[in-house]
């Protein structure tokens, strides 16, 4: 599975943004996927995770109630909608492919990442 993350960039403290990551090889609809972000001088961290149909999630707290996953199986896609984002949310964000059918929080647990979009919120 290949992986190609996109829509990242600049954007006010409020305002929002909306991930892709285009996912290429057959198994794609059988495997949960994620989005991890990476901030300067930080550990990588999980965001979100979506189960292979997409009827489960899971956030990390600090996201919750602002971010969204989803994923369309057709397209092989899976999105993030990040609204009211914060400066903390800066960072690299990282989408990933699983070995799993559900959503999981441990990076250990995916196999696939793709190279990452810059996100910046300003104050």
């Amino acid at each position: 599975v290949q992986l190609q993350a996109s829509g990242g960039g600049l954007v006010q403290a409020g305002g929002s943004l909306r991930l892709s990551c285009a996912a290429s090889g057959r198994t794609f609809s059988s495997r949960a996927m994620g989005w991890f972000r990476q901030a300067p001088g930080k550990e990588r961290e999980f965001v979100a995770s979506i189960s292979w149909t997409g009827g489960s999630t899971y956030y990390t707290d600090s996201v919750k109630g602002r971010f969204t996953i989803s994923r369309d199986n057709a397209e092989n896609t899976v999105y993030l909608q990040m609204n009211s984002l914060k400066p903390e949310d800066t960072a690299v964000y990282y989408c990933a492919a699983s070995g799993q059918l559900n959503p999981v929080a441990i990076a250990d647990e995916y196999h696939y990442w793709g190279q990452g979009t810059q996100v910046t919120v300003s104050s």
